[in-house]
């Protein structure tokens, strides 16, 4: 798969120039004729919490029938998965005739699935379970596009004829699945938006979830907001059963963190009736079957509020496995009710830390070594934003034991290894946001999420205008903040060694953003962090104007514009 790399390296830095003309280009309008973001979310009733339940891809692929299925929801409910809040059995590709009927009607495959998908769909229902199923809106599903499976009988041209199918058989949950390299975004909001339309004229409430990503090569689910399209919408490329696949983004296939570090900078565009979706969890698969990567696995996307699908073999999965999936209290976190995404604190090469806000006041923390080696992670309730209290309650959720702290939280980790906890204030907290510390940071868009203030292909030169690109953890996009004596910050390019800067000194809106050597007496290099839209505008002391992308895409162009809604960047800490 073939994806736009941030230039960084010396070798690309002979494409600078066409880079920022490009930039210059996209500033003036929209990626697309959709333009702005949608304004509200899909109200369809349903999926108020992260949706839950289990999956048959990850360790079944096309080999399904109606009796496995059967025999994993049975699993699915004496296992006590159930319980816990595991209600929706979800059929993946490969479950149907390869060749529509005379009318154009979709079927179950005759020899497998013989009893037809309705009565499957009975089956799972008389279990207490709910009834989910695989399509896509192309001509061919991901497993007929791969000639792993015959025929071609995607819902393209069928979609309310397959709906109206869905709602007969008691679907629940529709998973819907881009695959094929090409479509436009504009093409893909249309298609997914004419199977939203199709399931509302059922009446029947199925959750809408899609996956705009897989097979696709311009990767559009870190770009778009799907909330007013879908119940949840998958973020990156297909998971894999690995940690750290790739250390890049948007790579095919991905590891936990390689999706970790897109999906959970997404935060902004996530709550009750729409989530973004980290893709199904490979806990109890491969590689991932290991405790300690599982329990990280787990806890991570319970802190990013996803839908917790699991894909593991139900009928022989061993005592650990259960109990991480059945985890109580960190499933707790998954389905507070408030909704809100966990933040991301620190991340870098030997940890990341995330604090998550809950309906109650609490807040859910995790900390994991990211490293090769056994390290101490810590923070402190200053740094989580929770500052004020007296004291806190700390509640492991791994081992139940609670302690208390007045500010410091630490854990000794293994090797990617996580500890999760829920802290409760014993006291009124601080709502005054702390403004950040010395230290390395990502600068990332709070209204784009995902994107980055970027020296654009790693230069050193002076005047180099900056720009917002995808993350890539690379020292171009990682900028050092230094407090000055009157309270501004001096902001330095961890690759070029050069400050942020309005070019000239200029006092007018629009003058470029650039970086320059850095000089401790030029006021155009000293910025003032304010506190706004969820994170900071970063405002020059020489106009009093703050730090603005020309777009609200990839390759926007940085100019100062009036202090204004919008502007607002996200600092997390790398070092």
């Amino acid at each position: 798969m073939s994806t736009m790399k941030s230039p960084t390296s010396s070798s690309r830095s002979r494409r600078s120039v066409a880079l920022l003309a490009t930039a210059l280009v996209l500033a003036v309008g929209p990626l697309t004729t959709i333009g702005a973001q949608p304004a509200s979310a899909l109200d369809n009733g349903v999926a108020t919490t992260p949706p839950m339940g289990w999956n048959t891809w990850n360790s079944f692929g096309c080999g399904i029938s109606e009796q496995l299925i059967r025999d994993s929801a049975d699993t699915l409910v004496s296992s006590g998965m159930k319980d816990a809040g595991y209600d929706t059995v979800i059929v993946d590709d490969c479950w149907f005739d390869p060749n529509r009927d005379a009318q154009g009607n979709i079927h179950g495959d005759p020899v497998r699935f013989h009893s037809g998908m309705k009565a499957l769909g009975d089956y799972i229902h008389s279990k207490g379970l709910k009834f989910g199923i695989y399509e896509v809106p192309t001509e061919r599903t991901c497993g007929q596009s791969n000639n792993q499976y015959p025929g071609s009988t995607g819902s393209q041209g069928h979609e309310q004829q397959d709906a109206d199918s869905f709602a007969a058989w008691g679907v629940d949950y529709l998973k819907y699945d881009w695959c094929a390299k090409t479509g436009t975004l504009d093409e893909q909001v249309a298609a997914f938006g004419k199977m939203r339309d199709a399931l509302h004229n059922t009446g029947r409430p199925i959750v809408y979830s899609i996956n705009p990503n897989s097979f696709h090569d311009d990767k559009t689910g870190a770009t778009y907001d799907w909330s007013a399209v879908a119940n949840m919408w998958r973020t990156t490329e297909d998971i894999s059963a690995a940690w750290d696949k790739h250390k890049t983004t948007n790579s095919y296939s991905m590891g936990v963190m390689d999706i970790v570090h897109i999906n959970g900078r997404l935060g902004g565009q996530a709550g009750p009736g729409h989530w973004n979706d980290p893709d199904m969890m490979e806990v109890g698969v491969g590689s991932l079957s290991d405790p300690v990567l599982s329990r990280s696995h787990f806890s991570l996307w319970a802190q990013m509020a996803s839908p917790l699908v699991a894909g593991n073999v139900l009928t022989t999965m061993t005592p650990a496995v259960k109990g991480i999936l059945t985890n109580h209290d960190v499933i707790a976190v998954d389905q507070d009710s408030l909704g809100r995404q966990a933040r991301i604190v620190a991340d870098s090469d030997t940890e990341l830390v995330t604090v998550r806000e809950l309906a109650n006041g609490d807040r859910s923390v995790s900390l994991t070594n990211t490293g090769e080696t056994a390290a101490t992670v810590s923070t402190t309730v200053a740094e989580l934003g929770i500052a004020g209290a007296p004291s806190y309650t700390v509640k492991n959720l791994w081992t139940g034991a609670s302690s208390t702290t007045t500010g410091a939280l630490s854990a000794a980790l293994a090797p990617h290894e996580s500890a999760m906890y829920r802290i409760t204030p014993g006291g009124t907290i601080s709502t005054t946001q702390a403004l950040p510390a010395n230290g390395t940071y990502e600068i990332g868009s709070a209204t784009t999420p995902g994107q980055l203030i970027d020296d654009p292909n790693g230069s050193t030169a002076n005047n180099t205008q900056l720009i917002t690109y995808d993350r890539k953890a690379n020292n171009n996009q990682r900028w050092i903040l230094t407090a000055n004596a009157d309270g501004t910050y001096a902001v330095k390019n961890k690759g070029s060694g050069k400050c942020l800067d309005i070019r000239g000194g200029s006092p007018d809106a629009g003058a470029a953003v650039i970086q320059y050597s850095c000089d401790a007496t030029k006021s155009n290099q000293k910025f003032a962090l304010t506190p706004a839209g969820g994170g900071y505008q970063l405002v020059a002391r020489s106009s009093g104007l703050a730090v603005t992308p020309s777009g609200s895409v990839k390759l926007s162009v940085l100019t100062q514009q009036p202090v204004a809604t919008g502007q607002a960047w996200t600092l997390i800490r790398t070092n």
